[in-house]
């Protein structure tokens, strides 16, 4: 009878998409106005393609975000290096500049289709993909129904679900195995997640590892680093990075109260969504602070209180400024953000106790001694003017964060090796075709 119910809730989505898809133009246009879509580029979420389709195999690699995009991006060189092409879907302005910039004309960049019935058919018409991997938690009935009827191999890689996403799809486990059996893999971060993948009718699920682990150093632009280098001096500094709404308050606050114990400070806020840059100046500047701001190429004066980071794609920029930083999404929101970049730039860590979504990589770098967690603002300044005042303390933090992110390494090793049935075939076919790129 579940069974039953599920087909009969999914054709209802289908057919509901379908019906609704003439009406949502206003809504992307209503984005469009507030920056969270490209004006030029928004037929792609239509489905519409940008470019003509490559011939020889290709692979459909969505990544939502800026954190999945980097996360992938040591995946897609090597795939690359197979000879296969790869369309790289991704659904933020800000991820799209970053596969831009790290990724060139290597990939065919698209914005992932709506997950609508003629948005994802007309998409899938076109570009007739041999495989299609997904990044972390992305579950689009549509689309994971439309690849399922057209028997094109869906993989998941650096597969993730939260508390809050599990508890929902477990209310709905009907539904849930109805999707999951779709899936012709799930490469799993951890084993609770693989656990999870499981309970739901996921099969096979292998544990590789968080992908992030293997990332690199992010990238930096030397002659921007010496720029802001030359202001800030010998200035003492710390990072709030990748805060949301509310934790950027909670830095000034930080920085009002260390400023008479730390006469030179300077502290670094970079939003998760730089878009708020005008909204946030505003807010510093109510406290009586003096802010600069990356998009405005402001030089960093003596007095100024705040760099404010509002640029996409230059964390490794910012995080070469400091040798503490705070990670976001975690006071006053949940879930965190991903703390192992700035281990692996040899920053210590502070973090907000809501990091459910990083639980592992959390758990690795706090055994290890490389991150803190802090439960309010009062004790977040605690730990900056801790770690500001203690130079070995610091300095053993960043080392131990270091050494955290080198274990947690491997997990691309491993992804490969259980992407291994569902591309072999495509590099056999990618050189029978002579190996064709993009030219």
């Amino acid at each position: 009878m579940s069974e039953r119910w599920a087909r009969t809730i999914l054709t209802t989505y289908r057919w509901l998409g379908a019906a609704a898809f003439p009406l949502v133009g206003g809504y992307i246009v209503w984005r469009a106005g507030k920056g969270k879509e490209d004006r030029t580029r928004r037929h792609e979420r239509y489905g519409r393609a940008g470019r003509a389709r490559p011939e020889g195999p290709l692979i459909w690699m969505h990544a939502a975000s800026v954190g999945e995009t980097v996360a992938v991006l040591g995946l897609i060189d090597h795939l690359l290096g197979y000879g296969i092409n790869i369309v790289l879907t991704t659904g933020t302005v800000t991820s799209a500049k970053v596969a831009e910039e790290r990724l060139g004309d290597r990939v065919i960049h698209q914005y992932v289709p709506l997950d609508l019935k003629p948005a994802v058919s007309r998409f899938l018409d076109h570009w007739k993909p041999d495989l299609a991997i997904m990044a972390e938690s992305e579950i689009w009935p549509m689309t994971i129904l439309e690849l399922g009827a057209r028997r094109v191999p869906q993989v998941l890689v650096n597969g993730r679900l939260s508390d809050r996403s599990f508890a929902s799809w477990q209310k709905r486990s009907y539904l849930a195995e109805a999707l999951f059996e779709n899936l012709a893999h799930v490469i799993a971060q951890s084993e609770l997640d693989g656990e999870r993948f499981r309970a739901l009718g996921a099969r096979p699920v292998t544990v590789s590892g968080n992908l992030k682990g293997d990332t690199g150093v992010p990238p930096v632009d030397k002659a921007a680093l010496e720029f802001l280098e030359d202001g800030i001096g010998d200035r003492e500094t710390w990072a709030a990075v990748s805060t949301h709404e509310g934790e950027e308050t909670i830095a000034a606050d930080v920085h009002v109260k260390l400023k008479p114990r730390h006469p030179d400070l300077l502290t670094i806020v970079v939003p998760r969504h730089p878009e708020r840059g005008d909204e946030l100046e505003q807010q510093f500047k109510a406290r009586g602070l003096k802010v600069g701001r990356r998009s405005r190429n402001d030089f960093i004066t003596p007095d100024t209180d705040i760099l404010l980071g509002d640029s996409i794609g230059e964390m490794g920029l910012y995080l070469r400024l400091t040798e503490v930083a705070f990670v976001g999404r975690s006071l006053v929101q949940e879930g965190g953000q991903n703390p192992l970049e700035p281990a692996r730039l040899g920053t210590a860590v502070l973090s907000g106790t809501n990091v459910q979504n990083f639980r592992d990589a959390y758990r690795r770098l706090i055994d290890r001694g490389g991150a803190r967690l802090v439960r309010d603002g009062e004790m977040l300044a605690g730990g900056v003017n801790y770690l500001l005042n203690n130079y070995k303390a610091r300095r053993a933090m960043m080392q131990a964060g270091l050494a955290a992110v080198e274990d947690m390494s491997g997990a691309l090793k491993r992804t490969l090796q259980a992407l291994d049935p569902y591309i072999h075939p495509l590099i056999v076919k990618s050189r029978l075709n002579g190996g064709d790129d993009y030219g």
